[in-house]
Formats: C-alpha cells, structure tokens, sequence
C-alpha cells in the first residue's frame, strides 16, 4: 500500500478512525458490519482499515474493547461512590439502574446486548469472552458495595449475583419494549426484598 496521510501517522489515524467506528457500532451495531460502508460512513477506505487494524475481526476486537472502556468508565464511577461501611447492594443496584435506564445510553446498551449474546453464541468467534468478562466486572462493582465480612461469604456472593440478574433482566426488558416505568418500578420493588435481607444480615 502506498503511503498516504492516513497512513503515515497509524496511532492518530487508528484513534481517529476506531472512534468513528464505534460511534457507527453504536448507531449500527457489529452484527452484521461490512467494512465498505462503514468506510464510506466514517471517510475512510477499506484498504486503510485493513492496513490499521488488520482485518475486519481486528477491527471488531477494537470497537469491542473500546466499547468496554466505556463501560468500565461507569462502573469505576459508581465503584468510587459505594462506602460499604455505610451503603450497601440497595444503593449500588439504584446508582446502576439509574445510569442503565437512562435514554442517553441506550445506544451503547444496545451494543452491550448485541454482544453479550453474540459472546455465547460463538464463543471462540471475535465475541469470545465478552459475556463471561462484563459479568465479572459487574459482579465486581457489586461487591465493592458490600462489606467484607458479606462480600467474601457464599451468602454475599448470592445475593450481589442476585442483584446483577435482577439488573441485567430488567436491561434486557427495557431494550426491547423502552418501557423505562415498568422495568424501574420492578426493580424498585425487588429493591425492597433486597433492602429487607440486607437488613437481616446486619
């Protein structure tokens, strides 16, 4: 390939290009991804997408982990708020719930389901590993909330696996109907069975 501007300098152009990428995944999801019109979406060429990323699993591997940056950006911040001493699985579950149910992350949601689902589907595909790996950080985020005498019991680890399959099925519902009342008003009420365990535990 000849030399050209977007290839003499590959890290700035690969930054540039990968955010453009993604913000086509976001509107387009990866599915079914065709790097020509993706290219022609983002001014690019499939020869430069090519020579930048390697192949289009290549590029999908990095839209993929640029998409969990910016999910591991959520969860670092509501990780930062949770005082396990005075706070517990109730409050984190709300400050999930509140940044999940909002409609300005619909779109990356989305992405997140897409490919959470695709990550079984073909798990030694360019998916392979997503869904065992975000619920892991979740599950994570989840303990952090916990005080450690739960977080490290059996009991603990059950109760914030609990609460992340109350969260991820009240995602899913959300992305499929939009129906933000409903899917709150469910968590709110397993909110209160929580609340009235955590209280037991104490």
């Amino acid at each position: 390939m000849a030399v050209t501007q977007e290839t003499a300098n590959p890290s700035a152009r690969k930054t540039e290009l990968l955010e453009a990428a993604y913000r086509y995944a976001l509107e387009h999801g990866l599915a079914h991804l065709s790097l020509r019109p993706l290219a022609a979406a983002i001014g690019s060429s499939p020869r430069v997408l090519v020579f930048l990323f390697g192949n289009k699993e290549g590029l999908v591997r990095a839209v993929l982990g640029r998409a969990r940056v910016d999910e591991l950006t959520m969860l670092s911040r509501v990780e930062k708020t949770g005082d396990p001493a005075v706070t517990g699985l109730v409050t984190a579950v709300e400050h999930l719930w509140s940044w999940l149910a909002a409609a300005e992350h619909r779109q990356l949601l989305k992405l997140w389901a897409e490919t959470y689902t695709s990550s079984l589907v073909d798990p030694q595909g360019v998916w392979g590993g997503f869904a065992a790996a975000t619920v892991h950080d979740w599950l994570a985020v989840l303990g952090a909330w916990q005080p450690p005498s739960e977080r490290d019991s059996p009991q603990g680890a059950a109760r914030r696996t609990l609460a992340l399959a109350v969260l991820r099925g009240a995602l899913l519902d959300l992305l499929a109907t939009g129906d933000a009342e409903r899917t709150t008003a469910a968590i709110h009420h397993q909110l209160a069975i929580l609340r009235q365990t955590e209280t037991t535990a104490i």
